[in-house]
């Protein structure tokens, strides 16, 4: 009975409607294709772009594949261009940077969300107030503090800048999280002899890996990508990070594109290879992170 019923239903729709669903579907299907194409096209130019001369990048094979494929642009950009001290030195600043912000934020909002102490929602504005500063409107006084202590043309004058500028905005990711934890657990941890130590390191901590997917990823792209200090604070070879390193591969009279192209192909692939294994969750600790009670 119910088979006929829905073969009656499916003939009373009229067929000019069942050809706008599925014209609809198609319509939607060629849009995310061709929004697709536009979003890996760069990656794609840049690639071929990092495997041909001079000759063929500014000639007539602008967009197709190169007629010769220089895999030397690479060797050139790690010996040559010392793209691989450059890699290492944004590697260090940029991990170093991520532990400090993690444990920062997951302490502070844990210290100003779960205990009660005087001045703790002041502490939480303090905070806050870094979100309102343009990270390159301190650079002066910065420069000033690191001169005078000596931190200038070392990790330490890339790393504390980049950890304190990141810090307010995984606060405040961390808050969105650590507020969704149930304080029943906190009592119940109490009561079987856990202290305020305890409670965070055994209870809240491993509740918090979606946040410190979050924080971690915004922090990485923070520091990995950034140009202004690092072009200010560093000035000896020894020091500089990637995105310095490719700028003084371009010459003053005379410029071969295709070891630059090599280069900015080295410095994106960490970016692609944390989007590719990690997007999924970072989509997924946002939701989290979105849904109340």
């Amino acid at each position: 009975m119910s088979a006929s019923k829905a073969k009656v239903n499916q003939a009373d729709i009229p067929v000019a409607q069942q050809h706008k669903f599925k014209w609809t579907d198609v319509l939607v299907q060629v849009g995310l294709v061709l929004w697709a194409i536009i979003c890996l096209f760069p990656v794609y130019w840049m690639f071929t772009f990092s495997l041909k001369s001079n000759e063929e990048i500014f000639g007539a094979n602008v967009m197709g594949l190169p007629q010769n494929w220089l895999w030397q642009n690479y060797t050139r950009a790690l010996n040559v261009g010392h793209m691989g001290q450059y890699f290492l030195n944004s590697l260090i600043v940029t991990v170093v940077s991520i532990i400090f912000v993690l444990l920062a934020a997951i302490m502070a909002t844990y210290a100003m969300t779960r205990l009660q102490w005087k001045g703790r929602k002041r502490m939480n504005s303090f905070f806050m107030l870094g979100l309102t500063i343009p990270i390159h409107a301190a650079i002066v006084p910065l420069y000033t503090t690191l001169s005078r202590v000596g931190m200038l043309n070392t990790y330490w004058a890339l790393i504390i800048p980049y950890s304190a500028f990141s810090l307010s905005m995984g606060i405040l990711i961390s808050i969105g999280f650590m507020g969704d934890i149930p304080y029943d657990l906190d009592e119940a941890a109490f009561l079987d002899g856990c202290g305020v130590w305890g409670i965070f390191l055994r209870v809240i901590a491993p509740l918090m890996l979606p946040a410190v997917s979050t924080v971690g990823i915004y922090t990485f792209l923070q520091c990995w990508n950034e140009l202004m200090f690092a072009t200010v604070f560093i000035s000896k070879e020894a020091y500089k990070t990637l995105p310095v390193g490719i700028q003084g591969l371009s010459g003053q009279y005379t410029t071969e594109w295709g070891p630059i192209g090599a280069a900015l192909a080295m410095a994106t692939l960490p970016t692609l290879l944390v989007y590719i294994f990690l997007s999924k969750q970072i989509q997924e600790s946002f939701i989290a992170g979105a849904v109340k009670g």
